[in-house]
This record gives structure tokens, sequence and C-alpha cells, in this order.
């Protein structure tokens, strides 16, 4: 999605000159198309990323719009104080770029993984969180919340080549995508895992399995009413993420379902332990915490009490 991002943010800065792109060294590349054409409007801050959001919080204040770009755990983790007493509690568009999401800096190790952020800034009620499945889908998010007068945090992911099918670059806030439909069971996730999930559901039809694929595309707004109408019709879901298991789209869609007394049960896909300091490839890293095709097939068969023969 970095070229999605890039080629947009160049695309809406040519439109408005209040844009601004400030990075925490890193993002080469990428940032050149941007840099290039907008020299006066791209600043390299260096490693210091709390600095980053504290300009990029002065700049907004100052009526600019300033976007701060990082891998994700740098752009979220260590400046999170910044981000909630800067662009939160003044409510100032600040947007928050974080590049990675999930495993995709999986050969980079367990400091490079974005598995809290999403959880983390979900506590942030005034942040609003956008997480884009792929490449068009990211276009179209960033350009449709680049007018929102407070804060906005981008998940974004490595790979621009991957498309998760039917998707067709749909998004609105405080909305899911169906990107599949069938009546046995509600597959709902988020990022760039859900390609992984429509190809597990295309697995289970193979074996007798209909499967509805929903994509949560970000929160604050949160999809309540959409995934309330959802999960009403099925007996069975299972949440995806690339996440840990507390705080994210898991906890989101069980407190649904609790809080609209909905008959459905629902089994969360995340990451349940604390990396053990090995590294991989995102789909190796995919295969090992369980959020891999086969294993989103087999967690499904499970719970509807079905076996693949």
């Amino acid at each position: 999605m970095r070229q999605a991002f890039i080629r947009t943010l160049c695309d809406l800065a040519a439109e408005d000159d209040r844009i601004f792109l400030l990075t925490g060294d890193l993002g080469y590349m990428v940032m050149e198309p941007f840099r290039d054409r907008f020299p006066r409007r791209f600043f390299n801050v260096g490693v210091a990323e709390q600095n980053m959001i504290g300009i990029a919080t002065g700049m907004a204040e100052a009526g600019l719009r300033p976007y701060a770009y990082s891998i994700a755990p740098f752009a979220v983790l260590r400046p999170f104080e910044f981000i909630r007493n800067g662009p939160v509690l003044h409510n100032l568009p600040v947007r928050i770029v974080g590049m990675g999401m999930g495993f995709d800096y999986g050969h980079a190790g367990p400091t490079h993984y974005a598995l809290e952020d999403i959880a983390t800034l979900r506590t942030l009620p005034g942040l609003a969180i956008v997480v884009p499945a792929d490449s068009h889908q990211a276009a179209a998010a960033i350009r449709q919340t680049a007018n929102l007068e407070r804060p906005v945090y981008y998940s974004l992911g490595k790979d621009d080549h991957q498309s998760v099918p039917n998707l067709g670059g749909r998004f609105a806030q405080g909305k899911i995508q169906i990107v599949r439909t069938g009546g046995d069971i509600a597959l709902v996730t988020m990022g760039s895992v859900s390609a992984e999930v429509v190809a597990a559901a295309d697995r289970l039809s193979a074996v007798g399995v209909e499967a509805t694929v929903a994509i949560v595309s970000g929160f604050s707004p949160d999809p309540v009413p959409d995934i309330s109408e959802l999960l009403s019709g099925f007996r069975f879901a299972i949440s995806i993420e690339a996440q840990t298991n507390t705080g994210g789209l898991g906890a989101f869609v069980s407190t649904v379902i609790a809080s609209e007394s909905l008959q459905c049960r629902l089994k969360v896909l995340a990451v349940y332990h604390s990396p053990d300091g090995t590294s991989g490839s995102q789909s190796e890293r995919w295969r090992k915490y369980g959020l891999d095709r086969e294993s989103i097939m087999r967690n499904t068969l499970a719970l509807m009490g079905k076996t693949s023969e």
C-alpha cells in the first residue's frame, strides 16, 4: 500500500497546499515522488518519532495538514503520549501513518511487528482509525478522510500488489464491506490478512461450507450497526486479525454480540502469545500464529462441528 499512499498523497497535495509530509528517517524509494514534487513541504525529522508528532501537532494547530509517517510500532507506541496529549486532546487534523501492519516486517523481528497499534489507539475515541485491506481501498480511504477535522491513524500494509477479491476499493467510515456471501458462517476480518480469509472461504466452499466474508476497515466511528445486522443472521462467526487478542477486532465483535444480545457463537483468531524472538515472512508468521488459510479453515470446521472429509 506504500505506493498507493504516496500517489494519493501527491494528488491531494496538488489540490491542497496545507498538506505536509514528515518522516522518521525512513521511506526511501517511497517518499521521493512527494519530496521531489513538494520539496518545501517534506521534512525528515530523523529517528525522533515523539518529536515528529509534536511538530505535526504544532503544524496542525497553525492550520496545516501534516502526515507523519513511520513503521507502525514507532509511529504509535513510542509517541503514544504525544498522540494523546497533542492531536487527540486538541482535536487537531494530524494524520499518523503506520507502515507495516501485523507481520509485514516479519523478517525484522518482534520489535517491528505491529500487533498492538489498533488496540492501543482504540482507547482514544477522538482518533479515527483506518485499516485498509489492499492498495485500492487504501487510496479510496486516504482520499475520503483527507478533509476530516480531527486526527486520523492509517494502518497500512507494505504489499502494493495484493488485492482482495470483490472489494474493488470500496470504503466508507463506520461501515463494513462484504466481499463474499454464504449462509453457514460469518468470517469478520480486517487489514491485509483479509485476502487470506477469502482464500480460506473458497476452500471451505469446496467441502460444503459457505462463508460470508466481512471486512472491517476502521474504527471511530465503529461499524456497530453493520456488525450487529450481519451477525444476527448467523449462529457462528470467526474474527481474524494480525493483532493481539485483546482490544482489537475480536474484542470489538465480542462487545457487539454481548451488547446486542446476539445468539452468535464467536471464535477469535488473533495473536495469543508474545513473540518468541524468531522471525520470518508475513505468510510464515500467519502460519505460526494460526492466521493462515489452513488454520482458518480448520477452526471454522471445528467450531461448526464438521470435518473436511
